[in-house]
């Protein structure tokens, strides 16, 4: 008995599975931890949470030139290493908008446990509700298609020079100021976008 061929339709689908299950794979072992998907009210608020590498932080963080003069949001701030690393390493305020209540209570344990309440902290909430104006650099390591929705928000509230560094994924209708392609400890390529408000 001959087989039935096998139809075009399901050979794409069986692709398309295997590049999303490679995607969430690499996202996963990017960070070295698990991604895992933040609540959120709609599926565009869910992102998953991979942390950025230590190393690769401190790399953000100089590429927008952070100083003590600046104010830092971290947008999605998930356990706050961005913003620990903003205040206790470059002197700057940080600010961290995160939506997983147990992430910002870990973050904010973490930063009052290194004495760090002056200069840093977290707020619990929904970063498309959130008032980021008074930032002077922005972080985000998000998904283009959440930094494509958020793009009218900090268009709206960032004043002209601020900074905004994105690692690995672009914000879409920007055009980076510089590109940076790096490696980091653990041997895993990363790439982080500079933009500068006009």
């Amino acid at each position: 008995m001959r087989e039935r061929p096998v139809s075009t339709l399901k050979l794409a689908a069986s692709a398309l599975a295997a590049l999303v299950a490679t995607f969430w794979f690499c996202l996963a072992t990017r960070g070295g931890a698990r991604p895992q998907e933040r609540p959120g009210s709609s599926f565009e608020q869910r992102v998953p949470y991979v942390p950025s590498p230590p190393d690769i932080v401190e790399k953000m963080l100089e590429l927008a030139e952070v100083t003590s003069r600046d104010r830092v949001y971290d947008l999605g701030s998930g356990d706050g290493r961005i913003v620990i690393i903003a205040a206790q390493k470059f002197g700057a305020r940080a600010v961290g908008i995160e939506l997983d209540e147990k992430l910002s209570e870990e973050a904010s344990a973490r930063i009052a446990e290194l004495g760090l309440q002056d200069r840093a902290k977290i707020i619990h909430g929904d970063i498309f509700n959130s008032d980021f104006s008074l930032a002077t650099v922005v972080t985000l390591y998000l998904l283009t298609w959440t930094n494509e929705r958020l793009r009218p928000l900090l268009e709206r509230q960032l004043r002209p020079g601020t900074r905004i560094v994105s690692h690995d994924f672009q914000v879409p209708g920007w055009k980076p100021e510089k590109e940076v392609k790096l490696m980091s400890k653990n041997g895993v390529p990363h790439t982080l976008f500079l933009y500068v408000r006009p």
